[in-house]
């Protein structure tokens, strides 16, 4: 499998990264079978693995430990803070005090004593960015984290960010993990080029779209009342609806160009310059075998122009996609009101 330098930081990537929000009580229970499938990627030519502590309230974080005994030196390691692991209001977010606390019991679960990779896992409106990459400096001194990155930063967050680490000397975000699909391109219109511009790795998640690039005939069949994510697969919205559409085409294209559709969708996001590693979130064995086999898979100019014309450059087809609005302070009445 082909490898990328991920940003500034000298370590060597797999193009193909294995995602593990699956692994665990959100998706997989079977923890031997989590492991079998980390093996099987390690021993395809798969060297990144990312978790995060919130992942089954940190059960995948063990799965992984439990499948790089032996082998964590083979591994280019990341994991992520930030989300609520708790009730407590201090059990989250990008503060020192819970960035210290959160980096050792990552590592307790993992067990290892260094990350290669630590990611805040979405911004913090109510801790000052400088705060953050002061604690996250400390352990990139102490040999605790080798590289630091965000996930989810809008481009203007982004840039605060690198200059608040200038200003403070402190050390930089290294790598930015968005969304990025055929059906949610609107970070190429400006999330993209940020990271390109201050030679930021691009760990993109999502690459099937929760399911809607998976190949499957219905990709809303048994998913309409899915929680959270219900409104993804409800037809009666206008941009769902697009998407539908969208990939009513693109299944006709990725068959003419004698592809799988999931071969399709990641090679289109391993196309763009600046992405470094698409990660992949398989729950079962079959699911990471298909993906895999599709990781040497590049795509001609007249497939990409063709893409272009069914969903344009820059566009989100439906705003609600992965969960979050792209104008959170807006939502969040704290910041708001007094």
């Amino acid at each position: 499998m082909r490898r990328r330098v991920l940003g500034g930081t000298g370590m060597s990537v797999s193009e193909i990264a294995l995602g593990t929000m699956m692994f665990g009580a959100m998706g997989n229970p079977d923890h031997d079978e989590s492991i079998r499938m980390i093996h099987t990627a390690l021993d395809s030519g798969v060297n990144f693995i990312d978790t995060s502590d919130v992942y089954s309230q940190g059960e995948s974080e063990v799965i992984v430990g439990k499948a790089l005994h032996g082998r964590r030196d083979e591994v280019v390691l990341a994991t992520k803070f930030g989300l609520p692991m708790g009730e407590d209001p201090n059990q989250r977010g990008g503060s020192p005090r819970w960035i210290k606390r959160a980096v050792h019991d990552s590592l307790r679960r993992l067990g290892t004593d260094y990350l290669d990779l630590y990611q805040m896992h979405r911004p913090d409106y109510l801790t000052d960015v400088e705060e953050t990459l002061s604690a996250l400096s400390d352990l990139v001194r102490s040999g605790t984290v080798r590289a630091i990155g965000g996930s989810f930063f809008s481009p203007e967050q982004i840039v605060e960010a690198q200059w608040a680490a200038a200003r403070g000397g402190h050390h930089r975000f290294r790598t930015e993990q968005p969304p990025y699909s055929i059906l949610t391109r609107g970070v190429e219109s400006s999330v993209l080029p940020t990271a390109q511009r201050y030679g930021m790795g691009v760990l993109t998640f999502g690459p099937l779209n929760s399911g809607w690039l998976s190949g499957r005939s219905d990709p809303t069949s048994g998913r309409r009342n899915a929680g959270l994510g219900a409104k993804m697969f409800d037809l009666s919205q206008p941009g769902v609806q697009a998407k539908a559409e969208a990939v009513e085409k693109l299944t006709k294209l990725a068959a003419g160009a004698g592809l799988p559709l999931p071969h399709l969708a990641t090679a289109f996001v391993r196309a763009h310059p600046a992405v470094t590693s698409v990660l992949i979130g398989p729950r079962r064995p079959e699911h990471l075998s298909d993906l895999l086999a599709g990781a040497d898979v590049a795509l001609s100019e007249d497939v990409l122009d063709r893409i272009d014309q069914i969903v344009a450059p820059g566009v989100d087809l439906y705003a609600g996609d992965f969960y979050l609005d792209p104008t959170p302070p807006i939502q969040d009445k704290r910041l708001r009101r007094r």
